[in-house]
């Protein structure tokens, strides 16, 4: 039989809940250390305009079950609900355009659905159907999805289908994100095949049959998720608690909390680093320095999140559009809250933008009085005239997207292994296995598992030993 376990979870994003909801119910005793004077990383609500409005994530993919796992566990399984809205648009090229059908994340695998969608300029359209007769050797080895679609299918494709995508999930550039990393589906396709239009309609054809809505979300926000996983966890829960340090002990980990001016030890038998890279890299420093060297060196994209409550009905149609950087507009995308999901009021109409984009702070650096300014009149110029703005609010997210580079699987191989090194330690977030909450649930829940079967494997030890 094993002895009790006292498990610190150092985070209290999705991935540090869920790893402390995974470790209670494990039996293990828990504290969940956020730094933060709140719980939920960039999955949060607030009320903009009297409604409830998400501040970050307003929904999780569906087709990957973690997340609404999660959400059963911390009993809110029966309140997920299907957007009400789905079909998103590109405003490109001076006007709203249909994203079009037959693409994986943007890389086109339907030439007549494309043509459709008129996207494309008519030369750069001509230019796509070239990959299948170009001359070329099948991809083996990582490299930006950008430099794959611009050397099969050309720039225009990029610049106007793949980046505004990509950039939607990890305000990245196409030309510099891993395609292990973010299209890991065209891996196998790719590498037997030449021609990337073939790959696609590959990866999509073989991909596991889904018919259920893409996403789910929850009335009253997804911010909702957060405070529920604690409750459910029954752990203790420490706001504004900084971990400046941690080391190993004879029988576990000790770390030292709060100032130096006011300094605090907390004894625990294992650790879960839930954090972004950089402050894991700090405390892994002396402990395990070859994963604290790829951590530090992890970029990020900041981000800011700028909603409008309009007096009047939701503009356009659809649940929102994307905007490719080549256009030269602040606003990255925009969603129409009010239309994606069925549960705002009639009357007023909710909708969000994103600005922000990898290696581009520029627009970052206005106040939130001229992003809102900015943002108005880009929706304007996109949709025609709009009701007047009863209520905004402007959140910003610093270092807020990770970076898949070239080579990331390699650097999470690394990192992991490294730490893997220290039984009762393990890593979990969006800087390893996917920036979705699915995804770091997920992580969050096996890295709990791992610092438990680490303290299993020391007990069934101890239960051998002679008397």
């Amino acid at each position: 039989m094993t002895t009790p376990r006292t498990v610190a979870i150092v985070g209290g994003g999705i991935a540090g809940l869920a790893a402390a909801l995974e470790a209670s119910r494990a039996g293990a005793t828990v504290i969940v250390l956020e730094a933060s004077p709140q719980l939920g990383g960039k999955v949060r609500v607030s009320e903009v305009g009297g409604l409830p409005v998400d501040e970050g994530a307003d929904a999780m993919l569906a087709r990957v079950p973690y997340g609404a796992e999660l959400a059963r566990q911390a009993g809110l399984g029966d309140e997920l609900v299907a957007p009400a809205a789905g079909q998103a648009s590109l405003w490109t090229r001076g006007r709203l355009r249909p994203l079009p059908a037959g693409t994986l994340m943007g890389v086109p695998g339907n030439l007549a659905t494309l043509a459709r969608s008129e996207v494309l300029s008519a030369r750069a359209l001509a230019r796509v159907p070239l990959d299948l007769a170009l001359p070329g050797s099948p991809v083996t080895e990582d490299i930006s999805v950008g430099e794959l679609v611009r050397r099969r299918l050309g720039g225009e494709v990029v610049e106007r289908l793949v980046d505004p995508l990509l950039g939607g999930v990890y305000a990245g550039r196409a030309d510099r994100l891993s395609l292990y990393a973010t299209l890991p589906q065209l891996v196998a396709p790719v590498a037997r095949s030449r021609s990337l239009l073939l790959a696609t309609r590959q990866a999509r054809a073989t991909a596991t049959p889904y018919t259920g809505p893409l996403f789910r979300g929850l009335p009253g926000g997804l911010g909702r998720l957060p405070a529920a996983v604690a409750n459910a966890s029954g752990a203790q829960v420490r706001l504004s608690t900084t971990v400046r340090a941690l080391a190993r002990t004879p029988t576990g980990w000790r770390l030292d909390l709060g100032s130096a001016a006011h300094p605090e030890q907390l004894d625990v038998d294992g650790v879960v680093l839930a954090i972004p890279a950089a402050p894991a890299a700090r405390l892994l420093r002396d402990l395990a320095p070859a994963a604290a060297e790829g951590l530090a060196g992890l970029e990020y994209a900041s981000v800011a999140i700028v909603t409008l409550v309009l007096d009047g009905a939701t503009p356009g149609a659809g649940s929102g559009y994307l905007v490719p950087a080549v256009d030269g507009r602040v606003t990255k995308a925009v969603t129409f809250t009010s239309r994606k999901w069925g549960h705002y009021p009639a009357g007023r109409a909710v909708v969000r933008a994103s600005v922000g984009r990898h290696g581009d702070a520029t627009d970052l650096q206005r106040d939130d009085a001229e992003l809102v300014e900015v943002v108005r009149a880009e929706l304007v110029a996109a949709m025609g005239p709009v009701a007047r703005t009863l209520d905004s609010r402007v959140v910003r997210w610093g270092g807020g997207l990770p970076q898949y580079a070239v080579g990331h699987l390699d650097l999470v191989r690394r990192v992991r292994a490294a730490v893997a090194a220290h039984p009762g330690l393990a890593v979990a977030g969006a800087a390893y296995g996917g920036v979705g909450i699915p995804a770091v649930a997920r992580d969050g829940r096996d890295a709990a598992r791992q610092v438990l079967a680490a303290h299993l494997v020391d007990d069934r030890t101890h239960d051998r030993r002679p008397a």
